[in-house]
């Protein structure tokens, strides 16, 4: 029927993790359903033709496992965790939720207010809020500016309609990945997604997101004035694809720069001028763009000085690469938390149900590794000579400030 299984056996564990993938997220919704594809998520948990949304969470929780999904910009995961002889349990639940979700009108209403708390909820919170201004900064009037949970006014507009047309034309097998790591065998699984899917289904995919526009002639940036006790801010540059071949170059400079405690920017920014009680770097990856974030809390009397700072670090990097040995650092660093992360099941389903899903392959532990061990300290200084550019330079803050000619002056690399 199209469905794609995928297992990776931990038989040393006595947990198993579970996870419906479904090609289904923020990157797929037109402007007026911004939040259609976080509404449908939350819905599924809301009760089947055969379970009330109590009894969903009692199958998982009276085994002493847990239940849980997600939504992001190009999928939607449902996954499970439970211990290894209640496979079929956890796997039946997820099923029943993914091809039978009732979408009854009355639960729809009460998600919907659900929804309109969240979005306030993180209005609150600068430190998300500034998240989603940045996106926004970066990808303007295109669905990776939008945020995941939509708007108070896109989301209450949606109709149950749209949502089961949208579950309909999405939630197909040829669009879904079933994937599993911890004590299992391939065997059990295929049997047990052989009984639980769609014996026929057509097998098709849904069409495609329009690819992102990275248009941009100068730094852009959005400046939130509120009365907040610190400014929140985000700057950053459009970096590289999910499957962009200076990927892993660009994760090491992301470690060495704001990852660690020992970090550039952290021993800069906090340790030596004490402007900042968080400071750290991310790299977001998608199937054609992706963006390398630094992300802070900053005394709001210092925001030009702590933004000034953070730049300075960027264009050293550029200008003067990295030491050998913060490269070394920044291999070792990465290989421990990739290791740690294999020993877990739940991030392990993660990780290869993302990977079979977007980028359509799964590489294996070695291969990884093998790429990362050759990146050179070359490598690294391309990718900043590549990224870190004024025509790529984004920022979004929040905090007690009106004087944008200050931010404009100071943000250039």
């Amino acid at each position: 029927n199209g469905l794609r299984v995928l297992t990776l056996e931990m038989p040393a564990m006595d947990s198993v993790s579970l996870g419906l993938w479904i090609g289904a997220g923020g990157r797929h919704e037109e402007e007026r359903q911004n939040g259609i594809s976080h509404l449908l998520e939350h819905l599924l948990f809301k009760g089947t033709a055969r379970r009330t949304a109590r009894q969903i969470s009692e199958a998982i929780e009276s085994v002493g496992g847990s239940l849980n999904g997600f939504t992001s910009e190009e999928y939607t995961c449902y996954m499970a965790k439970v211990l290894h002889r209640d496979i079929r349990r956890a796997a039946d639940v997820l099923f029943d939720m993914y091809l039978h979700a009732a979408l009854k009108p009355e639960e729809i209403a009460r998600e919907k207010a659900v929804i309109r708390e969240e979005i306030h909820m993180y209005l609150d919170m600068p430190q998300h809020h500034v998240s989603d201004l940045y996106n926004e900064v970066l990808w303007p009037g295109q669905p990776l500016g939008r945020p995941l949970v939509g708007s108070a006014e896109t989301v209450g507009a949606i109709s149950r309609g749209a949502v089961a047309a949208y579950r309909d034309g999405r939630y197909v097998p040829a669009n879904t990945v079933f994937a599993a790591a911890g004590r299992v065998g391939h065997a059990g699984l295929l049997e047990i997604a052989r009984r639980l899917s769609p014996e026929r289904a057509a097998p098709r995919r849904p069409a495609r997101f329009r690819p992102a526009v990275e248009a941009q002639n100068g730094p852009a940036f959005l400046l939130r004035n509120k009365p907040t006790e610190q400014t929140h801010l985000c700057v950053g540059v459009r970096a590289y694809s999910r499957l962009h071949p200076d990927r892993y170059a660009l994760h090491l400079l992301s470690i060495a720069l704001g990852e660690t405690m020992s970090s550039r920017l952290f021993q800069s920014v906090r340790e030596r001028h004490g402007l900042a009680y968080a400071i750290s770097t991310s790299v977001s990856r998608y199937a054609d763009t992706g963006a390398f974030t630094v992300q802070a809390g900053v005394e709001n009397g210092k925001f030009i000085k702590a933004l000034s700072l953070i730049l300075k670090e960027l264009a050293s990097v550029r200008d003067k690469g990295l030491r050998r040995a913060e490269l070394e650092r920044a291999k070792v660093y990465w290989s421990g938390q990739f290791c740690m992360a294999r020993e877990k099941t739940t991030q392990t389903m993660l990780g290869i149900g993302e990977s079979l899903l977007c980028a359509g392959e799964v590489l294996t532990r070695e291969e990884i590794q093998s790429s990362i061990s050759r990146v050179t300290l070359e490598d690294v200084r391309r990718v900043a000579v590549d990224i870190f550019r004024d025509g790529r330079l984004n920022m979004a803050a929040i905090g007690p400030h009106r004087d944008e000619s200050a931010v404009h002056e100071a943000l250039h690399l």
